[in-house]
This record gives C-alpha cells, structure tokens and sequence, in this order.
C-alpha cells in the first residue's frame, strides 16, 4: 500500500500513465495496483518511445529569476540565501523530478515560494530530466554591473591578423551559439614570445563581446594539499558556467601543464591538470563558454593537454611596419611631446616585442626626461636604446 502522505507528481510522459514517487515510478494497472520500479527501468525496458527518451540529468544549476508579477508590497526579486544546499537540492527534486530541462528554461516553485521562477543555467548533460539522484543547486543572480574586464578593442591590437579572425569567429559564436552547434571554437591556445599581445587581445575579445572575462594565471589553481588544486579548477569552472557567455583566459598554462617527462620540473601537479582536461571537456556542453590559454613553450605541454585545444595560435613579434604602429601609439599618449625619428627607432628596435617597446623604450626614455627635467622626449632620451639592443639575445624570441 502507498502512504497516503506521500505526494504523487504527474510524470511529463502521459502515455505512460505513471505518477513519480520518490527515486522510483508508480505504475498503474487496469486493476489500480501499483508496482514501483526505478525510472531508468522504465526507460530500458518501455515500449514508449517517449519514455525511452529520459535523459537523468546529473546537475541542474538555477539561478533566481524572481516573480512574474510586482504585485504592491510583495517584492518581484526577494533575497535568497540557501541555508543547507543538501536539503536545498531535496527540496528541488522532490517538486521537479520528471521534468525536462535545458538551459534558459524557468522552473516555478509550488511550495515555500509559489510561483517563484528559477532560470535554469546549466544542465549536464544539456538537455536532461531531473531525477532523484540529480544534484540541484542554486547561484547568486548576476550583479547588474558585470564586470567587462579593460576596455581594450581588437583596433587597439597591432598586427596578429590571424589572431583576430579567429576571434572574430568566437565574438559571432558567443553571438548565436546555436548557429554552430557541435562545431563551435571552444579551446585555443595563444603562444610566442612574452609580451606580444596574448593576453591583451583576450581581453579585447572579452570587450567587443560584451561577455564576462575571467583571467587565471595558471599556478595559482595549485593547491597546497592533495585535493586542493582540483578543486580550484572545478570551482573556478562553475563560476564560469554560471555566469556564462564567458572567455577563460588561462594565462602561462606552461607552468602546471608541462609534459609528465619533466615531473621533478614541474613538481606533482597532476591531479590539476587532470581536472582541467576533464573540465575542457565537460565544457563541450555549455554554450557560450570559450577557453583561451597563453605559453611561451608550446612544445614543452602535456601531450592530452594540448590535444584538447582545436586550434594553435602563433604570437610572433612585430616587424617594422607594427614596431611603428605601436611606437605612435603609446607615444601619442604620453605625458609630454615626442621629438624624435619614429620610423628610425622601429628600425633600431628589430626583436622588441610590443611590452618592450612600450616599458623598456618609451617608459624609459620618458623617465629619462622627468629625471633630467626636459620638456620633450628628444633624440638624446632614447640612446638607451642601443644598449638595450646590444644586450638583448633575440633568439629567446624565435
């Protein structure tokens, strides 16, 4: 006999005839019996088509979206906090289990909260049911000011044309994910030398798309005891599923994924890069999220590492002509006029990458001036320059 407390819930599959009860389905006989058996059983073994579709979703990510209505003093977004998520995600499945759920979807509470909407974020898989053994949980809504990271456009970017279009192809990507389905740019991999522009065109990249931006340098997911650094790195990609369309950028990755050959280099992070392989591709599934990671020594990855980015980019440095471009562009914005040959100091600076040029050549002959007291950068604040050059071994940069 059923406990006559126990709360049935109509099963999303009418043909079924069944009524949810707990981790398990009440099915009904001509006879008003009823056997329980386990959902995932009555998918195997159904001749249903549509019950052989369940999918049993093992996360469910919410967000709260608020009441549909203001209705006078009854707030449209009350503040909620979760006192025990264990219990929250009890509460949840018990008034949802069955339903259907994609990202974007609205989930209404019936019980505490009636009519209270919830967004679904995210779903593993993308398109599943809630079952009794779903995990539930519920994220803070986004701030109304999110943060963009530094306006930097791809304009402000010197040379990298390569670069770009593949940006180009992510910005329409995180435009209209459903226009690429299965073959959208989810992992890249920026390298070349220090200071040619990796991390500053992810961050135009971020700005032109208008989407979260979310910068880690690598050894900082290293944790300081067994378990540590993997959860760094599950924690830092559920932030990221939650406040999706997000660009991930990953910078110096080198430092934590080397090959296993150099483990006494590296030291024993292996569970981290475990996590981050298994997290680029549970990603696979989450639309609008884009991982970009930076190196100077591609060569020296972990091989699954680096097998899971689609695509490498090369950073190389700047010619003449882009040594020009960067000299009159920060030179335009210093603080005092600039009376010197540009077009002789990109020559003379040939393996400076856009960093040097702008730290070690400009900043230095600016601080020249201020020390001496000049009002202009003249020829005399750039002899630097050439001992700069002199000392620099340009092979480090090929």
């Amino acid at each position: 006999m059923v406990n006559q407390q126990e709360t049935l819930y109509h099963s999303p599959f009418p043909k079924a005839n069944s009524l949810l009860l707990g981790g398990n389905v009440w099915l009904k006989t001509k006879k008003s019996s009823r056997t329980r058996k386990p959902l995932a059983e009555i998918a195997r073994t159904s001749s249903d088509p549509l019950t052989q579709q369940i999918v049993p979703a093992r996360e469910v990510i919410l967000r709260p979206a608020g009441y549909p209505l203001e209705v006078n003093s009854v707030p449209a977004n009350p503040l909620l906090r979760i006192r025990d998520e264990k219990l929250f995600s009890a509460y949840a499945v018990d008034q949802w289990q069955g339903i259907k759920v994609k990202p974007t979807d609205y989930l209404f509470d019936q019980l505490l909260l009636p009519d209270f909407a919830f967004e679904v974020v995210s779903v593993i898989p993308t398109e599943a049911h809630i079952v009794a053994d779903t995990r539930i949980r519920l994220v803070e809504p986004p701030d109304d000011t999110p943060s963009k990271g530094l306006q930097i456009e791809f304009k402000d970017v010197i040379g990298h044309e390569d670069a770009k279009a593949k940006c180009l192809i992510i910005q329409k990507y995180i435009a209209d994910p459903q226009q690429f389905a299965e073959w959208a740019p989810r992992r890249v991999l920026f390298y070349g030398p220090p200071g040619t522009g990796k991390t500053m065109l992810a961050r135009a990249l971020a700005w032109e798309t208008q989407t979260e931006f979310a910068y880690i340098k690598a050894t900082s997911l290293i944790g300081q005891h067994v378990g540590a650094g993997a959860d760094k790195v599950n924690k830092l990609f559920e932030d990221v599923i939650r406040n999706k369309p997000c660009i991930v950028f990953i910078d110096e990755i080198d430092s934590i994924g080397l090959d296993r050959g150099f483990q006494s280099v590296r030291g024993d992070v292996t569970e981290v890069v475990n996590s981050l392989i298994s997290q680029f591709d549970l990603i696979e599934d989450q639309e609008g999220v884009v991982v970009i990671a930076a190196t100077n020594s591609q060569d020296f990855l972990d091989p699954a590492l680096r097998s899971r980015f689609e695509e490498e980019i090369y950073f190389g440095l700047p010619d003449y002509e882009d040594r020009l471009q960067i000299l009159q562009k920060y030179s335009s914005s210093l603080p005092m006029p600039v009376n010197a040959d540009l077009e002789s100091l990109a020559r003379r600076t040939e393996g400076y990458s856009g960093r040097d040029l702008k730290d070690r050549v400009l900043k230095g002959a600016l601080h020249h001036a201020l020390s001496r007291g000049l009002a202009t950068l003249d020829e005399s604040t750039f002899k630097h320059v050439e001992i700069i050059q002199t000392s620099k071994d340009k092979s480090l940069y090929k």
